[in-house]
């Protein structure tokens, strides 16, 4: 992806070259198909032009063989076989190929087509796009012992410039993700944090979608020509971007640091690079493993370095044929693609991410000291943003955190990466630090939160209680289970593990596609399992959209191990799965894209964005400080103050999550208990730190039973507040007569039967 070529106009310029462009067929590389093959070609470059009924043709050949020849030609399309035909060379008029000479033969040369043969080539293969297609010729003896054998046999891959890898399509999913996470991020700062936080869920699952779009293409699979154009389309997703200046700058780094940069793409007039695009080509090229294993080497290195740097080859994925052109598959075909040479891939990763984490946190500071000047001049309302305003450094870092987890399968990939290439040096070394720094900095916020909830559980028996009472806790840590229904606060671990193993099967296994492939389909079979059965996330619809999304990388990993050609299927097989995996997963991106689009834009347009969506069954909502949901009543609320660890109904700063303190908020609703005249307030700095006395019944005792609440539907936090602290308002104003939730002081023998109000509606019941 080119952000430094780009205009407004590049998406609808794509779209109309499809439309408007001439018409034809090329090739860009020759592979040999048969073993020992006695003629090959290091540059190959065929355009065919139906308008003009000529093809030019640009070839560097090496052949051994001499004597006259004849031509088998097959042209097949996706597989399957549409023309046949034989050509002499001599009553072609191609010069020396009558006879062919033993030697090198540079062939620059405009051969004509016939009407005939342009009429056996049908329209639709002009027009499609990233078109499947190839011409195999054997080169068969006609004189001389060998007379009626096969001598070579080579094959070339058609295009015809058509391909779904477009610029405006990149552009699009950037802008929709980008913008659908600063939305969530500004309707947090406005208090509605129950529509913030679905907005982000949505989003993060959007962009984890694209990183696995962006993954298949990095597999060392041989994939059809329209999947790798349409896994291209996401690798922005992954920081595999090429800026100009930026790879020059890498280049330089490699070289000043010890490395030893490639110059693929300084040799394209040399030589051919051949994209894998079927498993058993390499294969056919009857290569032994040590060329399988030889890296791609600058044509400039001296043959004693060369020998220096023969351990350094061997870990390589390029390919050297022996005539001299490279074969690029897995990560380095999509950094080709690209355009970025091989030995800057990690480097262009690495610096898009840091160039990431340091603009946002500059609009971030940028963004308060905005406010600031605004609220100084009156422009703005004092009571817009306080909670950003208040506690910003906090919303930084956790903003910082959440850049993490986005760019942590990214970083894991090209990491690993590194450490089979070893560019430099000093490479090494940056992929070791921000490896370990970002699987320890997230596995210790995961730690974090599991503790956080624990703690919880323990002392209020509801994880949502201390999670979500607390802006700070909320603001830090709150990417990483605000996501999920307060009961499955740690499936942030899972979800981590899940992207460290696709990391280590990407980056380990470029040489065994089979491996990938199977990799694949068990991991993505366990993630579609785990989603159904436990359905973490914090809502139905959450739910559904996070589902659909592991069940369509299940099917994209099925589709992987039919390319790998593993069954021996025909070739129009896996030709047109590949157009299927294209269409399918557009149309469901797609899909995705237009339900993020309108869900975000109804958030703005709604007065109370908080309102659009059900309140989840774990209460969240009750101890937030969004609460427009519930009546306001005085008691109402002095319990939401007190719940969330209020001073004076403001913002509580210098919460201290790390120490083992009896409770967040045990200190608070001692004060704010005695700024209620609360007698007992002495009982509030004593274990288990609940707002409800654990001694006291939760409901009269002349009721047998708690009354039942639709836990999946709306108004189970009005109806336990509605209840319960209204009769406790009653008790404590009016004195302690007939029954009440907080009547009297001896236990309630009955009260262990049914679960706390705190517990129901958590995931316990």
């Amino acid at each position: 992806m080119r952000f430094s070529r780009l205009s407004p106009l590049a998406a609808l310029a794509s779209l109309a070259s499809l439309v408007t462009a001439e018409p034809i067929l090329q090739s860009k590389s020759l592979n040999t198909c048969q073993e020992n093959s006695s003629f090959t070609a290091s540059l190959f470059n065929v355009v065919f032009t139906p308008n003009n009924n000529t093809a030019n043709v640009d070839i560097v050949a090496v052949s051994s063989v001499q004597g006259s020849v004849i031509f088998d030609v097959m042209i097949s399309a996706y597989g399957y076989q549409i023309i046949r035909t034989t050509v002499n060379p001599c009553d072609a008029g191609l010069a020396g190929l009558c006879p062919m000479t033993a030697g090198k033969i540079p062939l620059n040369f405009n051969l004509p087509v016939g009407p005939d043969a342009i009429k056996q080539i049908p329209g639709i293969a002009y027009d499609f796009p990233d078109l499947d297609a190839t011409v195999k010729v054997f080169i068969n003896m006609t004189d001389g012992p060998e007379k009626g054998q096969s001598v070579a046999c080579v094959q070339a891959d058609i295009s015809n410039g058509k391909t779904v890898d477009l610029i405006g399509v990149k552009w699009a999913t950037a802008i929709v993700a980008g913008l659908a996470l600063v939305s969530s991020a500004f309707i947090s700062g406005l208090g509605h944090y129950n529509a913030a936080s679905h907005v982000a869920a949505n989003a993060l699952s959007l962009f984890g979608f694209f990183q696995a779009q962006a993954m298949l293409g990095m597999t060392g699979i041989p994939l059809p020509p329209i999947v790798m154009s349409w896994t291209q389309d996401f690798q922005w997703s992954m920081g595999i971007i090429r800026i100009d200046f930026m790879q020059d700058v890498l280049t330089w780094y490699q070289r000043a640091t010890g490395g030893t940069p490639s110059h693929l793409f300084d040799s394209l007039t040399n030589v051919s690079v051949q994209v894998e695009k079927r498993a058993l080509d390499v294969a056919a090229m009857g290569l032994s493993l040590a060329k399988r294993s030889l890296a791609m080497m600058p044509r400039t290195i001296t043959e004693p370095m060369a020998q220096v740097m023969k351990h350094d080859l061997l870990r390589r994925s390029n390919i050297q044929t022996g005539s001299g052109s490279f074969i690029v598959f897995g990560i380095q075909r999509v950094a080709f693609r690209a355009g970025i040479e091989t030995t800057n891939l990690f480097m262009t990763g690495l610096a898009f991410f840091c160039v990431l984490v340091v603009f946002v946190s500059m609009c971030v500071a940028a963004f308060k000291g905005i406010l600031e000047l605004l609220v100084k001049q009156k422009r703005l309302q004092s009571d817009k943003f306080i909670d950003f305003r208040n506690g910003w450094f906090t919303v930084l870092k956790g903003i910082l955190f959440r850049m993490t987890l986005i760019g942590f399968p990214q970083m894991t990939i090209l990491c690993l990466w590194e450490f089979t290439q070893v560019d430099s040096p000093a490479e090494v070394v940056l992929a070791v630090f921000f490896l370990v720094g970002m699987i320890a900095t997230l596995g210790w916020a995961a730690a974090k939160v599991i503790r956080i909830a624990r703690r919880s559980i323990a002392m209020h028996r509801n994880p949502a209680y201390i999670l979500f009472s607390d802006p700070q806790a909320l603001n830090k840590w709150g990417f990483l289970y605000v996501q999920f229904r307060a009961s499955a606060y740690y499936f942030i671990l899972p979800t981590l593990g899940y992207l460290l193993v696709k990391a280590m099967f990407i980056a380990f296994a470029q040489r065994h596609g089979i491996v990938q492939a199977v990799g694949f389909m068990v991991v993505e079979a366990a993630a579609l399992i785990t989603a159904s059965v436990l359905r973490p996330w914090m809502d139905k619809s959450t739910n559904s959209f996070n589902i659909a999304i592991c069940a369509f990388n299940f099917l994209n990993s099925i589709f992987l191990l039919i390319f790998t050609e593993v069954f021996n299927q025909p070739p129009l097989v896996t030709g047109v799965v590949g157009v299927i995996l294209w269409i399918t997963n557009a149309i469901f991106a797609l899909v995705l894209l237009i339900m993020l689009i309108v869900t975000t834009c109804l958030v703005f347009f709604r007065e109370n964005p908080d309102g659009r969506y059900t309140y989840m069954a774990d209460d969240r909502t009750s101890f937030m400080k969004s609460q427009t949901h519930l009546t306001t009543t005085t008691e109402l609320e002095a319990l939401g103050a007190t719940a969330r660890g209020d001073k004076a109904g403001g913002y509580k700063p210098g919460l201290d999550l790390d120490d083992d303190a009896e409770s967040i908020t045990s200190d608070s609703m001692r004060r704010q208990a005695e700024r209620m005249g609360n007698t007992n307030a002495a009982a509030y700095g004593k274990p288990p730190g609940s707002p409800a006395d654990p001694s006291m019944p939760l409901f009269p005792a002349e009721q047998r039973s708690p009354p039942r609440y639709n836990n999946g539907g709306n108004g189970s936090s009005e109806k336990f507040l509605g209840t319960s602290f209204q009769n406790q308002s009653a008790n404590s104003y009016g004195g302690n007569q007939g029954p009440g939730p907080f009547r009297g002081n001896s236990p309630n023998p009955g009260r262990s039967a049914s679960p706390s109000p705190w517990q129901r509606g958590a995931g316990y019941d």
